[in-house]
């Protein structure tokens, strides 16, 4: 059975109407929750940025039921992966076993701002891989001293340990991503339906484990505001992930949208409240091998309406897939 999601997007929402909305999702009925962590949103019109594990602190004691997910947290740059596992073992215990540490390679847009540069993707999946097994070994209660090609940990222990360690979940886009996330990963994630990254994932060691998508969505009575809206907030989505993850700042993303259309939008994210329209943009998830598929309502300010609707409407529909 596919499991249907909430995104907490950070980009679009402060940290206390975050909780609000996640505590809304759980009213609603959805199987799970993500949240982005991101340093600045990818477009100003979104307007917002907050510390996403603050906030998934604060849903953990909100919430009792729904699960919690970093979709993704990157773990070389910004933040280092010794400082990582403390966090995510600490969700562990607040959500009282209902968090899971979603991984992946980053963007620049959010981990230029410790300095340092920014790595080539081949470097960034080695840095990935270096970073995994210092978590898994801090999660497994080691003392860690490690000195790799890239990261440095001296005398490391976590002290608060949950008996069950996050699951871990990482992020794919290509052929060297597939094969980390399949040998080292309890999960995978991708943002596009596509069928040959999980069967990439499968090959690497993948088989049986949960896969996790995401799809942006724009619920409003008026399609055409929800096309406005979705055009403002959400047109950086339609640019190849190669692309975006080398864009530094928001005035970047602006500029390399400057020539998508609202009708490009339109085409890409379902607008608007035809729960038909919604459906068939679900399918080609759940057709590509798709165990979980996480939705983001497009604007931070229309997430009420949107939870009441799928509690009535959409998630019945999603459910008699």
């Amino acid at each position: 059975m596919v499991r249907f999601g909430y995104t907490m997007m950070t980009e679009q929402a402060g940290p206390r109407a975050l909780v609000e909305h996640v505590v809304g999702a759980e009213r609603a009925g959805f199987d799970f929750s993500v949240t982005s962590d991101h340093y600045f949103p990818w477009l100003a019109s979104q307007g917002h940025s907050p510390y996403a594990w603050s906030v998934l602190g604060a849903a953990a004691q909100a919430t009792s039921r729904i699960p919690l997910m970093t979709y993704v947290t990157c773990p070389t740059k910004r933040y280092h992966p010794a400082v990582i596992a403390q966090k995510a073992a600490t969700m562990q215990l607040l959500s009282e076993d209902r968090f899971r540490l979603g991984l992946g390679s980053g963007e620049q847009l959010n981990e230029h701002v410790v300095g340092g540069g920014w790595p080539s993707a081949r470097t960034r999946i080695d840095m990935l891989e270096e970073a995994v097994g210092i978590i898994r070994a801090l999660f497994f209660g080691d003392t860690v001293n490690h000195h790799g090609d890239h990261f440095e940990v001296d005398n490391a222990k976590l002290w608060d340990l949950p008996d069950e360690p996050p699951p871990l979940g990482i992020a794919v886009s290509g052929e060297r991503s597939c094969s980390l996330a399949g040998r080292l990963g309890d999960l995978v994630i991708a943002t596009e339906p596509k069928r040959e990254l999980l069967k990439a994932f499968d090959a690497h060691g993948g088989v049986g484990k949960p896969k996790v998508g995401q799809l942006p969505v724009c619920y409003d009575a008026d399609r055409a505001a929800a096309v406005a809206r979705a055009h403002e907030q959400f047109r950086w989505s339609v640019g190849p992930w190669p692309v975006n993850s080398e864009l530094p700042n928001p005035a970047a993303f602006a500029g390399a949208t400057g020539h998508v259309r609202p009708e490009d939008i339109a085409e890409a994210v379902p607008c608007g409240s035809d729960t038909a329209q919604f459906v068939e943009a679900v399918k080609p998830y759940i057709e590509a091998g798709f165990t979980e598929i996480a939705l983001i309502q497009i604007g931070g300010g229309h997430q009420e309406p949107f939870l009441d609707w799928s509690r009535k409407t959409l998630l019945p529909a999603l459910r008699a897939l």
